[in-house]
């Protein structure tokens, strides 16, 4: 598991559906359940820029 007081380049350009606070921070900043973070993950790949693109287009 990360730990998230270690943060650097790769982990700022990436999402990891594994890890709770991730998933939960984009949802908080996107207003959408954890489920939909996840899906987007899914359906653009780990890129942070995607899956914001993603969760913006989709509301």
């Amino acid at each position: 598991m990360d730990d998230p007081k270690k943060v650097g380049r790769q982990d700022r350009a990436q999402v990891n559906p594994n890890e709770e606070y991730e998933v939960e921070h984009l949802a908080q900043k996107f207003g959408v359940s954890p489920a939909k973070v996840r899906q987007a993950e899914q359906a653009v790949g780990k890129s942070r820029q995607k899956v914001e693109e993603y969760l913006t287009s989709r509301k």
